[in-house]
C-alpha cells in the first residue's frame, strides 16, 4: 500500500508541476501534494460557510416576506369588516338603557344617583380621564371613561353587589370589579398629592385664624381615627376584630378648619390601639425626625412666660401627648377649673373630625357597611373616598341632609368601638406646653 500510494502522491505532484509549469523535483512530490490538499480542504470550508450563510439569509427574507403579506392582509381585513362580533361581545341591552336614561338625568337627579354633582363628575372625568380611557381593538369597542368613572363613583355610594351594577351599567360582572380598581389607582395616582396635604404659608395662617375663632390657638388641624368595616379576611382575621367584636381596618385622619382631610393614614387592623397606628405613620416620622421635633415651621410659635409654644394639632385622649400633638385631660382625674374649660375648648375645635367622618361615610356608603373587596384594596379605597370628599368640600359640592348616617336606623349600621386611653404619658416638654396653654389659655388667643 505504501509504494502505490508514493508513487500516486508523486504522480500527483508531477502533474500538478507539469500542469502549472513548475520545475519541482519528484521527491518534493509528498509536500506539494499535502499543500495542494490543504488549499482544498480550506477553499470547501469556504463554500460551505458562504451556501450557509446564503440560506439563513434566505430564510429570514422569506420570515420578513411572509410577515408583511400576513399583516397586509390583517389591515385590509380589519378596514373591510366590522368591529361588531356576537362571538366577543355580549349583548346587554337592560344595563345600556338606564346608562342611557342616566344622561338625561338632572342636576338633582345626578347628584342623587352618584353623590357628586354633574359639574364635580365632569371635573373629575377631566383629571383622570388620560388613565382610565382605553384604546379601541378590532375585537370590541372599549368602555368609555365617563361610564367607567360612573360605575365606580355609584359602587362608592352604595357598595352594591357587582351583579347588580353589572346589570345596571351593561357590563360583565368581572368587569366592574376592574374598573373600580383601575379609578380608584386613578385617581390615587392623579389627585392624591394636590387634594391632601398638611396646610402650608397662607393656608395654614388661615387655619390657625380659623381655629382661634374656635377659642382654641396655634391649632393646624385635628386628628382622629374611625373604623372602617370589612368581610373576615381569610389571614389572620382575628387581627381586624376590634373592641366592638365586628371586623374592620383604622381610618387615621388629620382635618382642618374646613373639614378636609390634611392627612389620610389607612389599612391597620383593627385590633390596633390609636397610639400604636400613629407611631407607625408617615406623620409620626416626619415630626420625630425633625431636630426641633415641630411638625410645623417653627417661626410660627408663640412664647408665653418663657414657654414657646408651637403650631400643633389636637386629639383626644386616645393619642399619646407631644409638643406637637396636644389632648385634653383624662376625666378620670380630678381636674381644675382651668383644665376642664382647656379640655373642653379642645374637645369643640376637635369636633371638626367627626363632622369631616360623618359626612365621608354618609356620602361613601362603602366606607359604612362590610364590603366584599379584598382587605388589601381597602386602603386604597379608604384613601380615594377621602380625596373626592376634599375635591366635592373645595367646589362647594354640598352635602345632603339625607346622607347623614346618624338619621339612617342603628340597626343597619356598626357601632365604633369606644375610645381607649392612652396611659403612657410621662412628665416632658409636652406637658409643660399643655400646661401653659391651660392655665394662659386667654392670653395666647390675643397674639
Amino acid at each position: 500500500m505504501e509504494p502505490d500510494r508514493e508513487d500516486s502522491s508523486a504522480l500527483t505532484a508531477a502533474l500538478l508541476s507539469s500542469v502549472l509549469s513548475l520545475n519541482v523535483a519528484p521527491v518534493l512530490g509528498d509536500q506539494v501534494f499535502e499543500l495542494y490538499r490543504l488549499q482544498t480542504t480550506l477553499l470547501r470550508r469556504r463554500r460551505l460557510r458562504e451556501m450557509v450563510e446564503r440560506n439563513r439569509r434566505r430564510r429570514q427574507y422569506l420570515r420578513r416576506r411572509r410577515a408583511f403579506v400576513l399583516s397586509s392582509i390583517a389591515a385590509i381585513l380589519s378596514l373591510i369588516t366590522s368591529t361588531s362580533r356576537h362571538i366577543w361581545v355580549r349583548n346587554r341591552s337592560p344595563g345600556q338603557n338606564f346608562w342611557s336614561s342616566a344622561q338625561s338625568f338632572d342636576d338633582e337627579q345626578w347628584k342623587a344617583q352618584f353623590r357628586v354633582s354633574r359639574a364635580t363628575f365632569d371635573y373629575l372625568l377631566e383629571r383622570i380621564e388620560p388613565a382610565i380611557k382605553r384604546r379601541r381593538t378590532n375585537y370590541r369597542v372599549p368602555i368609555e371613561p365617563r361610564r367607567r368613572l360612573a360605575i365606580t363613583l355609584w359602587w362608592f355610594a352604595r357598595s352594591g353587589e357587582y351583579r347588580s351594577i353589572a346589570d345596571m351599567f351593561g357590563v360583565g360582572i368581572a368587569t366592574v370589579c376592574v374598573i373600580v380598581r383601575q379609578v380608584t389607582a386613578a385617581i390615587l395616582d392623579r389627585l392624591y398629592r394636590r387634594f391632601v396635604s398638611l396646610p402650608a404659608g397662607q393656608r395654614l395662617d388661615e387655619t390657625l385664624s380659623a381655629f382661634k375663632d374656635r377659642c382654641y390657638p396655634q391649632c393646624a388641624g385635628a386628628i382622629g381615627r374611625t373604623h372602617i368595616p370589612i368581610a373576615p379576611p381569610r389571614d389572620n382575621p382575628e387581627h381586624y376584630l376590634n373592641r366592638r367584636g365586628w371586623h374592620s381596618v383604622i381610618l387615621q385622619a388629620v382635618v382642618d378648619h374646613d373639614v378636609r382631610f390634611t392627612d389620610v393614614y389607612a389599612g391597620w387592623p383593627g385590633s390596633i390601639s390609636s397610639a400604636s397606628v400613629l407611631c407607625s405613620s408617615d406623620l409620626y416620622l416626619k415630626a420625630e425626625d425633625r431636630p426641633d421635633g415641630y411638625l410645623f415651621p417653627r417661626e410660627k410659635s408663640v412664647v408665653c412666660d418663657g414657654v414657646e409654644v408651637p403650631v400643633h394639632l389636637i386629639g383626644d385622649t386616645s393619642f399619646p401627648l407631644k409638643p406637637w400633638l396636644m389632648k385634653g385631660y383624662s376625666s378620670e382625674h380630678q381636674l381644675t377649673a382651668e383644665q376642664r374649660r382647656f379640655t373642653c375648648t379642645l374637645s369643640s375645635a376637635r369636633a371638626v373630625v367627626d363632622t369631616a367622618f360623618t359626612r365621608l361615610k354618609g356620602r361613601w356608603r362603602c366606607l359604612l357597611k362590610k364590603s366584599d373587596i379584598d382587605v388589601s384594596m381597602m386602603p386604597r379605597v379608604v384613601a380615594a373616598c377621602c380625596i373626592l370628599h376634599n375635591i366635592c368640600e373645595n367646589r362647594g359640592d354640598g352635602f345632603l341632609p339625607e346622607w347623614n348616617i346618624e338619621m339612617a336606623p342603628a340597626a343597619g349600621h356598626l357601632i365604633q368601638p369606644d375610645t381607649e386611653p392612652y396611659e403612657e404619658d410621662t412628665y416632658c416638654t409636652a406637658e409643660v406646653i399643655r400646661h401653659t396653654l391651660t392655665y394662659n389659655l386667654l392670653t395666647i388667643l390675643q397674639y
